[in-house]
C-alpha cells in the first residue's frame, strides 16, 4: 500500500462509511464524499466495496458526487474488488470522460475477462474525447489481442502519448516491434509529460534496446531508475553494452552532461534566474540551469543560495534536489557556508519525508565531496539495511566509500543492486 494513502488520519472506517450514506445537503463540506471514498482504500473488505459500489450506482449531476465516483472506481480497482466489475463496466458509458478513464484503468487492475466489456473498451478508441492512452494501456494490459487492429490505426496519432502507447501495445499484444524505435524520439520532446510517458511506453513494450536512451532522458531520475529496474535482466551485470553498476552510478550522480537536454540558452542568464529555474516543473530546464552554474565561485552566489534555500527550497522537493546537487558543483565555499550546508545535507540524507526521497542519496554523495570527514562518520550507518531501509541511500553510501578510499564491511545486501555494488569493489 502506498505511503500516501492514509492522509485522513483522524477518520475512522465507520465514519467514512457513514459519510457515504448522507444526503448531500447534510455534508459538512462538498469534498466529504471524495474524502470518504479515498479513505476506504485503507479498509479492504466487503463493507468498503459495497459502499463504493452503491456510490457508483447513484445517478447524479452533482459535481461532488461525480468527483467521488471517479475516486470510487480507482479505489475499487486498488482493492481488487471483483464484484465491482459489472458496475464499473456501466461507467464506460458515462458522459464524464474522467470517470471513463478511471474505469478503463480499474478494469485492467481487476483483470476483467468480460468480452463484452473488452469490446466496449475497444470501441472507445474511436471517441477522440476519451483518454485513449489509458484505454490502449488497459487493452494491452488485459491482453486483448482482438484490439490490435484498432490500436494500429493510432500509431501515428497527433498526440505523442497516444501514438507511443499504441506502438507499445502492439509489441505487447502481437509482438509487433518494428514501430518501437520512433518512441525514442519522444524522450526529447518539449513537453516533460510526453517524455515521461515515453519511458512508460518503453517499459510496457519491454524495449530494453532503448534503455541507453532512457538513461539520457531529461526527466526526474526516478523515472529513469524505474525503467532500469523494470527492464534489467535479473542476475545480470552486463547487458546491451551497459554495465549495471555504471548505469546505477550514473543515475545517482545525475550529471547534466550525461543527459540529452531539450532546452538551450542564447546567453548565460543571471544567477537569480538560474536558481529560480530549480523551482520549475520541467527537469530539462533544471538540469540546464545546474549545468550553467557548475564550477562558479560559491562566494558570490552564497548569499542568494542561502536566501532561496531558507525561503523556499528546503520545502520544495524539486528545488531541494537541485540545490543539493549545486552544493557539490560550486567551488570556493566560505567555511561558514560549508558548516550550514553540512547540516542541511545531514537533514536531507536522513529525511523521512516521502516526496524528498531522491534527495537522500544525492545528499550522501554531495557530503562525500564537500565535507568528506563528516561523511566518513556516517557511512557505516548509511550502508546498514536495518538503519537505512532506503536502498538508494545504501548504494550511494557505497559510492561514497569508494570515493573516500573505504571498503564495505558487508558482503551482500537485501537489494540485488546494492549487492552488485558491493561486489564491484573486488572486480
Amino acid at each position: 500500500m502506498s505511503r500516501f494513502n492514509n492522509i485522513h488520519l483522524g477518520l475512522s472506517h465507520e465514519e467514512a462509511l457513514r459519510i457515504l450514506t448522507l444526503a448531500e445537503a447534510d455534508l459538512e463540506a462538498a469534498s466529504d464524499y471524495y474524502m470518504a471514498a479515498s479513505h476506504l482504500i485503507n479498509f479492504p473488505g466487503d463493507a468498503s466495496e459495497e459502499a463504493l459500489i452503491t456510490l457508483l450506482e447513484q445517478a447524479s449531476e452533482s459535481q461532488s458526487i461525480k468527483l467521488a465516483q471517479r475516486k470510487a472506481v480507482e479505489v475499487l480497482g486498488q482493492l481488487n474488488a471483483q464484484q465491482a466489475i459489472p458496475v464499473i463496466g456501466t461507467c464506460l458509458d458515462s458522459d464524464d470522460i474522467y470517470l471513463v478513464e478511471n474505469s478503463a484503468w480499474a478494469l485492467q487492475q481487476l483483470n476483467c475477462q468480460d468480452e463484452t466489456l473488452h469490446q466496449r473498451l475497444t470501441n472507445l478508441l474511436q471517441d477522440e474525447r476519451q483518454n485513449r492512452r489509458v484505454i490502449i494501456q488497459s487493452l494491452a494490459g488485459l491482453k486483448i489481442k482482438e484490439a490490435a487492429e484498432r490500436i494500429r490505426t493510432l500509431i501515428d496519432d497527433p498526440q505523442p502519448g497516444v501514438r507511443g502507447a499504441a506502438r507499445a501495445a502492439l509489441a505487447q499484444l502481437i509482438d509487433e516491434r518494428a514501430h518501437l524505435e520512433a518512441i525514442e524520439d519522444h524522450l526529447v520532446l518539449p513537453n516533460q509529460m510526453d517524455r515521461q510517458a515515453a519511458i512508460q511506453d518503453i517499459i510496457d513494450a519491454r524495449s530494453i534496446e532503448l534503455l541507453p536512451s532512457v538513461l539520457k532522458a531529461p526527466v526526474s531520475p526516478a523515472f529513469r531508475l524505474r525503467a532500469l529496474k523494470a527492464l534489467w535482466p535479473e542476475q545480470t551485470k552486463e547487458c546491451r553494452g551497459l554495465s549495471l553498476t555504471t548505469a546505477l552510478d550514473g543515475l545517482l550522480q545525475d550529471e547534466p552532461e550525461d543527459l540529452v537536454l531539450v532546452h538551450r540558452y542564447d546567453q548565460t542568464p543571471e544567477h537569480a534566474f538560474l536558481l529560480q529555474e530549480f523551482f520549475g516543473t520541467d527537469f530539462s530546464r533544471c538540469y540546464l540551469a545546474l549545468q550553467n552554474l557548475k564550477g562558479q565561485s560559491a562566494e558570490t552566489i552564497w548569499p542568494l543560495i542561502k536566501q532561496r534555500w531558507e525561503e523556499e527550497a528546503h520545502n520544495d522537493y524539486g528545488a531541494h534536489y537541485f540545490f543539493i546537487h549545486l552544493f557539490q558543483e560550486l567551488v570556493n565555499w566560505p567555511d561558514a557556508a560549508l558548516s550550514e550546508i553540512g547540516n542541511w545535507l545531514m537533514d536531507a540524507a536522513d529525511t523521512l519525508r516521502p516526496q524528498f526521497m531522491k534527495s537522500k542519496p544525492a545528499a550522501i554523495l554531495t557530503l562525500a565531496t564537500v565535507l568528506p570527514e563528516r561523511c566518513r562518520q556516517e557511512l557505516e550507518r548509511w550502508s546498514d539495511p536495518e538503519q537505512t531501509p532506503f536502498w538508494e541511500s545504501r548504494y550511494a553510501a557505497l559510492m561514497a566509500m569508494e570515493q573516500l578510499g573505504r571498503q564495505p564491511t558487508r558482503t551482500e545486501d537485501p537489494n540485488p543492486f546494492v549487492t552488485a555494488r558491493i561486489e564491484s569493489f573486488s572486480d
